[in-house]
């Protein structure tokens, strides 16, 4: 089984689902389970691999990078197969960094170009300049495309409002909005949702229940009933229904092969929750009835 594409807006597709790599490359003790974690969610199928230039300080995507290497070198994925994302520092998103943070990000991961290029999160360089550098970037091949994380109702208002000397609306080239997202943090379906903008989901496990301000997600009995009617983890069924928005691109991160296997078992939709079901979670877990301000970690 495959894992399903959405399209984006400059008629592209990305994988529906993928695997995270936040807190890898600060440890060299786990370098060696980190890289052989990435492979084997390759291995597995998975094409769409996150990361940043600040997480480990460019060690995440040392390891992501050796990960991809190896699947190549193997013969299970082409460069052309995988989707590779990656962030700039708000600091370094100006036009005096963020040529060079590109490219050391891109030589870390040994890829030759990004396939998606996001703000981390808003700082204090003025977004036309940052904007202007993203569409600089496209045009020298070093990215495909564009997008931000971290982004809130206002910011987005502002970023699509961003025109070029030419008068051409070029914040809307933007093409996805990774945020906080999962089963108990769904403030974005209020009103960011609604800019038709994909959101990539960090944290699709809320860091594996523990950032639920509703108590423990393990004992919650709907959640119970599920995964024995479904034969499966509470984990699964908190992934399966962030996948199950149309909209929503969902990023687990995970070093265990047990868990790699059952992430994709629901990006696969080997494990899909039936619409009803869907409907008992969406109303055991509701949205904010009225907008608040994304969660962040």
């Amino acid at each position: 089984m495959t894992i399903q594409s959405i399209q984006l807006k400059d008629g592209s597709f990305i994988p529906k689902g993928g695997v995270g790599t936040w807190e890898m490359g600060e440890n060299e003790f786990e370098e060696e389970l980190e890289v052989e974690s990435i492979y084997k969610s390759i291995e597995l199928g998975v094409r769409l691999i996150d990361t940043a230039e600040m997480y480990g300080e460019g060690g995440a995507e040392r390891v992501a990078g050796k990960a991809i290497q190896k699947a190549i070198s193997n013969g299970i994925v082409k460069r052309e197969d995988l989707y590779i994302v990656s962030k700039v520092y708000p600091f370094n998103a100006g036009r005096k960094n963020i040529f060079n943070s590109c490219e050391n990000s891109i030589k870390r991961l040994g890829v030759g170009y990004l396939d998606l290029y996001l703000l981390h999160w808003r700082g204090r360089i003025p977004l036309k300049e940052t904007v202007s550098c993203m569409e600089q970037l496209v045009k020298e091949k070093k990215i495909r495309r564009w997008g931000v994380s971290n982004f809130d109702v206002e910011d987005m208002e502002e970023l699509l409002s961003i025109r070029n000397k030419d008068n051409e609306k070029i914040g809307e080239n933007c093409v996805v909005n990774q945020v906080l997202y999962h089963i108990a943090s769904r403030e974005a379906d209020t009103e960011l949702i609604k800019f038709g903008i994909p959101l990539m989901a960090y944290s699709p496990l809320a860091r594996a229940g523990t950032i639920v301000r509703q108590g423990s997600i393990f004992k919650n009995k709907l959640l119970l009933k599920l995964k024995e009617k479904y034969n499966c983890t509470i984990f699964q069924i908190m992934l399966a229904f962030v996948h199950s928005k149309p909209n929503v691109i969902t990023i687990p991160k995970s070093t265990h092969i047990n868990h790699l296997c059952e992430n994709y078992d629901v990006l696969s939709d080997k494990i899909k929750l039936s619409e009803e079901d869907l409907k008992l979670l969406d109303e055991e877990f509701p949205a904010p009835t009225e907008r608040r301000p994304i969660d962040m970690i």
